[in-house]
């Protein structure tokens, strides 16, 4: 079980984006996130007729590693650390380590 999936929110804790929030789109590997509008480069792009591309400078979404994020807590409104607990029915869920709560 991941502590930071796909969709969840997370705030940046070091880097060029320190204090950026953004949601998680893509789990890239084990270490590797890609967060909306964090970690943007410009990238030099041919043109492509086949593919119905135009050439110039785009911006494109770089992956972040996951040491570099926290999960935010919406309760606290900063990062927070993540443990696992498991519930009586034997449910394993994702808890907040400042709080205790459940992550949504």
């Amino acid at each position: 079980m991941d502590k930071i999936r796909k969709g969840d929110e997370v705030i940046v804790v070091t880097g060029k984006d320190k204090g950026k929030r953004g949601t998680v789109q893509l789990r890239v590997d084990e270490q590797h996130l890609l967060v909306e509008g964090i970690n943007v480069a410009k990238k030099h792009q041919k043109p492509n007729p086949m593919k119905g591309l135009t050439g110039g400078v785009v911006d494109k979404t770089m992956p972040i590693d996951i040491s570099n994020v926290a999960l935010f807590n919406p309760a606290t409104g900063k990062g927070d650390r993540v443990g696992f607990k498991v519930l009586g029915d034997g449910k394993k869920v994702r808890v907040f380590k400042s709080s205790g709560e459940q992550v949504a």
